[in-house]
């Protein structure tokens, strides 16, 4: 597994969606958890700030636990562990 930071969590993939806008993020997860197994960690990184509201819808419409998010300098960090 990989950390990024001390204070970010361990996660087994990353996504980096950064420079891209809505729709586009949250197709891209829907690819990537696909090539993931249940239980995984995902981070994304993402520039779009629609993703603070479609992180959050994507998780719950499809069962994930959105465990972390962080906001710094308009980049947007989430941390999901996928559905079993």
């Amino acid at each position: 597994m990989a950390k990024q930071a001390e204070t970010l969590p361990d996660f087994d993939a990353l996504l980096d969606t950064s420079g891209l806008y809505c729709p586009e993020p949250i197709m891209l997860m829907h690819n990537k958890v696909r090539d993931m197994a249940a239980g995984g960690v995902l981070q994304v990184i993402a520039t779009d700030p629609a993703t603070v509201r479609d992180v959050p819808k994507f998780c719950q419409f499809l069962g994930h636990e959105l465990i972390e998010q962080h906001t710094a300098e308009e980049v947007y960090r989430y941390f999901i562990r996928l559905a079993s």
